[in-house]
């Protein structure tokens, strides 16, 4: 089974100003910051924030799952998109064969953006696992945190 859940928020912050924080590693430091009772930590276990970057996102005790590692396959500058695929742990260890998140900010005017956040999954064939496990919760909370955020730094 495929499947996929996604959501769009709109915020008050230009498109570049939200994509420096999106395209890269700012993102899981703040994430981690604003959101702690979704992301523990985030830790780089190698690369710089371009494809090829592998992160390990740890999850508070009693989650769902422990952690997660999420390798960067696409950063689009252009498209202002950036995609990662979980490589280890998590939803893979729950009997999914793909777990891919993409985040594109989307200029709506000058002075506001949209934050659009999909997740893409697929389950291990022959496997019965439960797709209701996957939402778009800790996404948009990250979304709301990182726009409220920024809304009050500039």
């Amino acid at each position: 089974m495929v499947g996929q859940v996604e959501n769009e928020l709109e915020v008050k912050v230009p498109a570049a100003v939200l994509w420096e924080i999106y395209k890269g590693l700012e993102l899981g430091r703040l994430g981690s910051r604003l959101v702690p009772e979704f992301f523990e930590r985030v830790e780089v276990v190698e690369g710089d924030g371009s494809v090829g970057t592998i992160l390990k996102i740890v999850f508070p005790e009693g989650s769902l799952v422990p952690y997660h590692k999420e390798k960067f396959t696409v950063i689009d500058n252009e498209k202002r998109l950036k995609v990662a695929e979980i490589i280890e742990g998590g939803f893979l260890n729950l009997g999914f064969c793909l777990y891919r998140v993409l985040l594109q900010i989307i200029e709506k005017d000058p002075e506001s953006s949209i934050i659009k956040s999909v997740i893409q999954f697929e389950v291990e064939p022959g496997s019965e696992a439960d797709t209701s496990l996957i939402t778009i919760t800790a996404m948009q909370l990250v979304a709301e945190a990182i726009g409220k955020y920024l809304t009050e730094k500039i």
